[in-house]
């Protein structure tokens, strides 16, 4: 099979034991920076392009697509996807998975055990989210953030309630962009 790796860097680690695994399966294996893609978007012959040239044919691609570069990379994949490639994470899997409200949804409808979260918009709605999940101490987290960033514990309902409106009061100040909360109850 010819496969590609959409990685931004050939020399990550994790990019690396792919590229080793499939040449020792017989696999041809390209890694490729998805940032320096891009697209030809027709109806007759989508191609991806890259460094000046259209990109060969490829059975399958592997997606290593960071948060940072989510919607650009997500779309990289779907012009794979247009060009019947097959891929082991698809761009809707992808945008979805870096949805963590959409995610919660998902596993919730398809029964997978959750703690009882909320979700609120507004800092005004707070103390009866915090009152259906439970009641504190609550985790509450940020739906934009990765790897921890954005998650604080309200051990009492005033903490959270302080917590939410210095966010709050953050993202109308400052422009950051605190979308919204959602509470987690322990």
């Amino acid at each position: 099979m010819k496969i590609a790796i959409l990685s931004r860097n050939k020399k990550l680690y994790s990019t690396q034991r792919l590229v080793e695994a499939a040449i020792e399966r017989g696999h041809e294996v390209d890694v490729i920076d998805t940032l320096h893609c891009y697209m030809d978007i027709t109806r007759s012959k989508p191609t991806v392009r890259y460094h000046g040239e259209a990109l060969p044919r490829y059975d399958a691609i592997i997606p290593r697509i960071g948060a940072s570069i989510t919607f650009y990379g997500s779309a990289v994949v779907r012009q794979f996807e247009m060009m019947g490639t097959f891929t082991i994470n698809g761009s809707q899997s992808i945008c979805r998975s870096r949805d963590k409200l959409r995610s919660l949804q998902i596993l919730s409808r398809d029964g997978v055990g959750l703690p009882r979260t909320g979700y609120a918009r507004k800092a005004d709605n707070i103390k009866d989210v915090i009152k259906n999940v439970g009641g504190a101490p609550v985790v509450i987290k940020l739906l934009e953030g990765t790897q921890g960033i954005g998650v604080v514990l309200g051990e009492t309902p005033k903490a959270a309630e302080s917590i939410i409106e210095y966010k709050s009061l953050l993202k109308r100040q400052a422009e950051l962009i605190f979308v919204a909360l959602l509470l987690v109850a322990r």
